[in-house]
């Protein structure tokens, strides 16, 4: 794989205040999200395991009824199929990255 700029890459915004400069690797999908404050994730899942990685802000998850407050430096690992949703509290900056990749993202 070549190198990537990630400012060369278009924006994905799949819900308003959602933006994200996707990466596909032959086996993950790896996002890079500038959310806006106060938007809401809805209640979703899919078969992909992920992992989030708080870069800056402050994010409220919930996931299997659990909510977690997120904020830089912070990991939560989602099991594939496992129904979450969220909050940002601030504008925030987060790091996914699925495995498999997400088909539904390209």
């Amino acid at each position: 794989m070549s190198k990537i700029k990630l400012s060369e890459l278009d924006d994905f915004s799949p819900l308003a205040g959602f933006r994200a400069k996707l990466v596909h690797t032959e086996k993950m999908t790896i996002a890079h999200w500038t959310i806006d404050a106060g938007q809401e994730l809805p209640t979703h899942s899919h078969p992909q395991e992920q992992v989030v990685n708080m870069m800056d802000g402050e994010f409220e998850l919930t996931l299997n009824d659990q909510t977690h407050k997120l904020t830089a430096g912070d990991v939560l690992v989602i099991p594939g199929d496992a129904p979450h949703s969220g909050r940002a509290i601030t504008d925030c900056k987060i790091i996914d990255v699925w495995h498999p990749q997400r088909d539904d993202y390209k």
